[in-house]
């Protein structure tokens, strides 16, 4: 496994999938959620992984979500 392997949370998804969610946290950090909603099951994945955390019912990204797209 490459190092950069290590520190992505993605990669253990098919690339499609991966673009996508990439897309969907930078959506969320451009605040476009009325132009692009993000699935439940989106959310859910990206919650399940430490990427987003909800805040006032809005999803945010955390930390390590901004890492993931920075």
């Amino acid at each position: 496994m490459d190092a950069p392997d290590i520190d992505d949370p993605f990669a253990d998804l098919d690339l499609e999938k991966a673009i996508h969610l990439r897309w969907t946290l930078r959506d969320i950090k451009a605040n476009r959620l009325t132009l692009s909603p993000v699935s439940d099951e989106d959310l859910a994945m990206l919650s399940e992984r430490g990427l987003v955390a909800l805040s006032d019912g809005l999803p945010t990204l955390t930390d390590a979500g901004q890492d993931a797209i920075g």
